[in-house]
């Protein structure tokens, strides 16, 4: 699903340059649920920002669903990146003026899908992280964790090969923490690959692999339990 070989990533300014990412290899088959844990400033970011195809790497290889994503131009990547990948973020990034059932409307509306496949597609979505009977309601009607849960319904909404989420617990509370961390795992079992970053220790423990990052380099990769698929 997503393979990253010798990849590097440098920031470049009139003074100085800052290599992010450095020799960077990992393997994300289809099926598993793999986090990424590590130090403030390690590379999270930017290796999250190159996986979801929002940056450009410096050198090396970025192979996401059989696709060589090097030297795209935006508008395939845009593409790419509309298809086959869904986001989940630590802020919501809800719009409050907007009901559940509209916000998770907007990124569809964005791909052209016509009325009634969205319809189909934010009910079904909506119904998975189990706001089916809130779709009418606004996000401040909401707690923290059923807000993430309308995130995670926009993201699926797409039907996203790869979901990448960036600290989707960081706002919440424990409880809420383990609820939306079970919901994901309920998202994997049906087959979607799922990338977290994350810097609950807890949470890290729960998936099948730990991908640890220091200094732009994966530094430790612990297998936790078999994958999905062989």
């Amino acid at each position: 699903m997503l393979r990253m070989q010798n990849l590097s990533k440098v920031y470049r300014t009139h003074m100085i340059e800052t290599h992010a990412l450095r020799g960077f290899e990992i393997h994300v088959k289809q099926g598993e649920f793999v986090t990424v844990t590590g130090p403030s400033g390690s590379g999270k970011t930017s290796f999250l920002n190159i996986a979801g195809l929002l940056e450009e790497f410096t050198a090396g290889e970025y192979i996401l669903d059989g696709v060589n994503v090097k030297g795209m131009d935006d508008n395939a990547r845009s593409k790419l990146r509309n298809e086959k990948l869904g986001f989940i973020f630590q802020g919501f990034n809800l719009i409050p003026d907007l009901s559940l059932f509209d916000n998770v409307d907007v990124p569809l509306r964005y791909r052209g899908f016509n009325t009634a496949e969205r319809k189909e597609r934010i009910e079904d979505a909506l119904a998975k992280v189990g706001l089916a009977s809130r779709m009418k309601h606004y996000p401040a009607e909401l707690s923290g964790g059923q807000q993430q849960r309308v995130a995670i319904a926009r993201a699926l909404a797409g039907t996203p090969k790869l979901l990448l989420a960036d600290e989707p617990t960081g706002n919440l509370d424990t409880q809420m923490a383990r609820g939306v961390m079970e919901l994901l795992e309920e998202i994997n079992a049906q087959g979607t690959t799922i990338l977290m970053v994350t810097h609950d220790p807890e949470l890290a423990t729960r998936s099948q692999r730990n991908v640890h990052i220091i200094d732009g380099q994966v530094s430790d990769l612990v297998r936790k339990s078999p994958t999905l698929v062989a």
